[in-house]
């Protein structure tokens, strides 16, 4: 099961907290993108993944690194960049979809640690959230 885990772990792109409300840099192009457009796309339980997988590969070929802005969905393609609001106080983290997941029943989307702590959910491993795809065209 660990194994299996491991190879569902979010990683890559750091997106700095100063720049999730206006912009997003995507530290490896050097490129700023604006973000014109959030279009809700549902909610319910987050979790997130914790140090002990670091390193491993994502679905996406990259290694996780739970200090980076990342998280696992089942459909989102890769690269996609939601808005993860934390509903009990309102606290919002933007990530960068680089794996696939969660598999665990009830569950709609896995955080980084990194995220988690800026949702304020890494003390209770879990949190009821809303997400919004962002459109950066």
């Amino acid at each position: 099961m660990r194994v299996f885990s491991a190879m569902l772990m979010p990683l890559l792109l750091t997106v700095s907290a100063a720049a999730q409300d206006a912009e997003i840099t995507n530290d490896s192009a050097d490129a700023a993108v604006q973000i014109d457009e959030e279009t809700a796309i549902g909610g319910g339980m987050a979790s997130y993944y914790g140090n002990e997988l670091a390193g491993n590969r994502t679905a996406s070929g990259e290694r996780f690194n739970p200090g980076e802005l990342t998280a696992a969905h089942r459909t989102l393609p890769f690269g996609s960049l939601v808005r993860v609001t934390n509903t009990s106080n309102g606290d919002s983290v933007v990530v960068r979809i680089n794996d696939r997941g969660p598999f665990s029943h009830g569950r709609v989307i896995d955080v980084s640690h990194a995220a988690a702590r800026e949702i304020g959910m890494h003390r209770s491993g879990t949190a009821r959230v809303k997400l919004a795809l962002l459109d950066n065209d």
